[in-house]
């Protein structure tokens, strides 16, 4: 996925002005979502990572991601957040209490808190909504054997949230060589070489696609995707940066995660991509066989 902004409290993939936190003096702040963060302050600010956690897995499982996933992703990922990794000093404008104990802020709850008094609890379907999309696959479509080459790099999830991740430095890179095709012809995003599912290393190659026998330069990877079956989502018309994260959203919130078999998923940047303020992405999710 390219690099878009998120919540640094939940995750959340900041897209509309209407998400966004605010600080003391009423101006808006793309750090935290308007669920996590209000007025300059966390809405409860002694509330642990752990709590976060397991109030979020609960929220990603009511719609109807694996709980056993939704877990281990937040598990993998929210530790890197600004919020949580200890770049927030206390005193902050991030707004942390001034409690001796209090190691983090979230706004939600513990579980011997009572979930419907928490701004996130009660404004669940704006976070759940907004963070991971209500969306299914426009279509499923069975593909041939693919060979993709660009640049690519090895990375993880929870490295692309902490901010250090090298999505964009590849699409930089890739933009910079003098070894492209067409401007007309499409481009890729693609995802593979996966070691644990959603939680662990993959490769991220961004390039077009060439055929089997085509000779490489030196500097250009590859990569084969084998014939498969894909769930397809489809963004809205949009910035770039917004569409591709709600796209995103929309697959990790997929009821049907079970399907997915990682053997290799990409975005297509077709000739629908070529306005980046006004772009339309399909990402292509390798599932299980349809019946």
């Amino acid at each position: 996925m390219m690099n878009t902004t998120l919540c640094q409290s939940c995750g959340m993939p900041l897209t509309t002005p209407a998400q966004f936190g605010t600080e003391a003096d009423g101006n808006a702040t793309r750090e935290y979502c308007i669920y996590c963060y209000k007025n300059g302050q966390f809405e409860q600010p002694n509330i642990p990572l752990e709590g976060m956690i397991e109030m979020c897995t609960a929220i990603l499982k009511g719609e109807g991601m694996d709980e056993e996933s939704a877990r281990s992703m937040l598990q993998n990922q929210l530790p890197y957040l600004k919020r949580w990794n200890g770049t927030v000093e206390r005193g902050t404008s991030a707004g942390l209490g001034d409690d001796s104990n209090d190691t983090s802020g979230s706004s939600v709850p513990t579980g011997s808190t009572n979930p419907a008094n928490s701004t996130i609890a009660t404004e669940s379907y704006g976070l759940s909504g907004a963070l991971l999309g209500l969306s299914e696959p426009v279509r499923y479509v069975t593909l041939p054997a693919k060979r993709l080459a660009g640049v690519s790099a090895r990375t993880t999830n929870a490295i692309e949230i902490s901010g250090k991740g090298c999505i964009q430095g590849l699409w930089n890179q890739y933009f910079s060589s003098d070894q492209l095709p067409a401007p007309e012809v499409a481009r890729y995003g693609c995802y593979s070489d996966y070691t644990d599912g959603i939680t662990g290393e993959y490769t991220i190659l961004v390039g077009h696609e060439v055929s089997a026998d085509e000779g490489l330069p030196e500097d250009m990877n590859s990569v084969d995707l084998p014939p498969a079956t894909y769930a397809v989502f489809t963004s809205r018309r949009g910035p770039m940066a917004e569409v591709v994260g709600e796209a995103w959203g929309a697959v990790w919130a997929w009821a049907d995660q079970h399907k997915r078999t990682f053997t290799g998923d990409f975005e297509l940047y077709d000739e629908r991509s070529i306005d980046p303020e006004n772009v339309q992405v399909d990402v292509y999710i390798a599932v299980q066989s349809m019946q």
